[in-house]
């Protein structure tokens, strides 16, 4: 799957999930490190792993294999590798603390369609 309609899908499941203030960031003028960071907000751990959870499930229908996964177990920010692609999930207090769109500034926002 290309790395846009990646994180493109990324985000429609943290959005079925109810995940708030769905990013996407095209980062490959920016940096070698991804094509995109796919970034939301949960308001409670509980959410925090259900958005990832359903990420991972719709990713691995695809065959979308992920290579790694990070900061799950205590669910502040919950962090999906997929390569090209980097999934954060964050609550909402640390998403406001490390403020990854300002950090990454220079990466345009990606539209994503209206549901």
């Amino acid at each position: 799957m290309e790395s846009g309609a990646l994180a493109r899908e990324a985000a429609a499941a943290a959005e079925e999930k109810k995940a708030a203030n769905i990013v996407v960031l095209d980062l490959r003028p920016v940096t070698p490190i991804a094509d995109y960071f796919v970034i939301c907000s949960a308001s409670n751990v509980t959410q925090a792993r259900a958005v990832a959870d359903h990420i991972e499930e719709r990713l691995d229908r695809r065959e979308v294999g992920k290579r790694h996964r990070e900061g799950y177990d205590t669910g502040r920010w919950i962090l999906l590798d997929y390569g090209d692609v980097v999934v954060h999930v964050f609550h909402e207090h640390e998403r406001d603390y490390y403020n990854l769109e300002r950090l990454w500034g220079d990466a345009a926002i990606v539209p994503l369609p209206a549901r």
